[in-house]
């Protein structure tokens, strides 16, 4: 998207207007609607959500925290673009905070809900489920270790990373479809099975080999950032 088309999101509801705008905006970032590098303005957003222009604006604060926006002085907003530098630093602090979150969530995680969620995986790639809605059952695979650890600074760090992960994520299965599928059972099925072992530092050393391996697979496939 070169330039930027007024499109039809959905209406915000009039409480909490900057944080649903956030939420509104997050998902049609991560659906595509607006891709990577795509201007964000403020007077097409708040007519397009009905809100203020002042909600659209703390809407957009809060995604620039989160990382999917920036904002530049005289250029406006925009969602972030993907390149190799910005892979590689989300993946190698993604990485290290897997492998403490898995560590620490040994003996505390609840291994069932870990393993419906793989099971899910599983039914979803069989039945040929739409990738980003295995993506959906990935983080949230995730998510149940990162709230097991009960570490509330590793939590917000994740939280602080979480929306960047996904559409990095979106990103690899855009580009690469397959290598996402056939991966995504086995690498979750494998940490479940290494949480149930118990033992913390195999756990944690896979979980930082499972994002770097989720990183060669984006590089392969990311066009390099132009000089």
């Amino acid at each position: 998207m070169s330039t930027f088309d007024i499109v039809e999101l959905q209406k915000a509801d009039r409480r909490g207007l900057a944080g649903e705008a956030a939420e509104l905006i997050r998902e049609a970032i991560l659906s595509g609607t607006f891709p990577p590098g795509a201007p964000l303005r403020e007077v097409e957003l708040a007519a397009s959500l009905d809100v203020s222009r002042g909600s659209v604006r703390e809407g957009l604060a809060v995604l620039e925290r989160e990382g999917l926006v920036r904002s530049a002085w005289h250029r406006g907003t925009r969602v972030i673009d993907l390149t190799p530098r910005d892979a590689e630093e989300v993946y190698s602090v993604r990485a290290v905070l897997e492998g403490l979150a898995s560590r620490t969530a040994v003996g505390r995680v609840d291994l069932d809900a870990l393993g419906q969620l793989v099971e899910a995986m599983t039914e979803g790639v069989a039945s040929g489920a739409p990738s980003a809605d295995l993506l959906a059952l990935d983080i949230a695979f995730h998510d149940t270790i990162y709230l097991a650890s009960d570490n509330r600074r590793l939590i917000e760090s994740w939280h602080a990373l979480r929306s960047q992960v996904h559409l990095f994520q979106l990103t690899r299965i855009r580009l690469g479809h397959d290598d996402y599928r056939a991966v995504v059972v086995d690498e979750h099925r494998e940490i479940l099975r290494l949480l149930r072992a118990g033992n913390p530092k195999t756990v944690a050393r896979y979980a930082e080999e499972h994002v770097h391996t989720a990183l060669r697979a984006l590089l392969l496939r990311l066009p390099e950032a132009p000089a």
